[in-house]
């Protein structure tokens, strides 16, 4: 049986995007034609599951065939338990070309695991030294990387025990999100400190999503951008901030290169 691949959202703070960015990513590969299973491993809060339970809600409420991928939730419990639980969803979605997981805001047995299995890890993080000191610990006067901080060690670890399991590679994506429209000093100093701790542990460095009232006001409908043109007669209208969202979504996917997306382009190529 063919391995999906795996896209991992994680970062151990809150309020980073991870949820909002995982939808956008789930319903634009859905409309590559590729076949889509979620995870959310937050069973508390849930904000990837109820996303995807407010997209079905809207749907039915107005007739509409909106994609909709497979949702499975975890919850911490124990070790033993948590990790018999992942083995068993995870062995279940895989038979989907894509499995996308979204991790919580913090360490677990359950992200840990998460984090091991995936192809593509995807780190959100807001364009500040408060998150940064999430990946490294930067000197105060310089602004310069001193040391590598307790989450890429745990990606470290992750990717030498995916290394030994199957010899995998696990691409791994730094997304800048919320950035500023507007140059600032604070913005080029996290950038400069980025680009040289992207070497030192080898990461990609993307923009992400910006900081717009577009994504937020999309929640409660389970909507994306990639939706907006179906769902005109519900009364949403597409905005030039609309416009420049998506094409910042579609700019985002193509730059995380998932390989079975480039493969069903390559085939609908063929056979148009």
């Amino acid at each position: 049986m063919i391995k999906p691949h795996v896209i991992v959202l994680g970062n151990e703070k809150g309020g980073s995007g991870k949820s909002t960015t995982a939808m956008h990513i789930i319903v634009s590969l859905l409309q590559a034609g590729l076949s889509v299973a979620a995870i959310d491993l937050d069973g508390r809060q849930k904000s990837l599951a109820r996303y995807i339970e407010n997209r079905q809600s809207f749907a039915v409420k107005h007739g509409l065939n909106l994609l909709v991928p497979s949702i499975d939730v975890l919850q911490d419990i124990d070790e033993a338990t948590d990790k018999a639980a992942f083995a068993a969803v995870f062995d279940k979605v895989s038979v989907a070309q894509v499995v996308v997981i979204d991790c919580p805001g913090r360490d677990s047995v359950l992200s840990r695991e998460a984090h091991g299995h995936a192809d593509t890890l995807i780190t959100p993080m807001n364009d500040s030294f408060v998150d940064l000191d999430l990946l490294a610990t930067i000197d105060p006067e310089t602004f310069k990387v001193i040391k590598p901080s307790f989450y890429a060690e745990l990606i470290w670890k992750c990717r030498q025990e995916r290394a030994r399991r199957d010899k995998g590679n696990v691409d791994w994506v730094v997304l800048r999100t919320r950035l500023s429209h507007l140059e600032a000093k604070n913005m080029r100093r996290v950038g400069a400190a980025l680009t040289e701790l992207a070497k030192r542990i080898g990461f990609r460095v993307l923009p992400g999503l910006s900081e717009r009232v577009v994504y937020r006001e999309m929640f409660l409908k389970g909507l994306t951008l990639i939706d907006l043109r179906d769902v005109a007669k519900t009364g949403e209208s597409m905005t030039m901030s609309h416009v420049a969202a998506r094409q910042e979504l579609r700019d985002l996917v193509t730059a995380l290169k998932i390989p079975c997306m480039a493969t069903e382009h390559s085939a609908m190529a063929q056979t148009s």
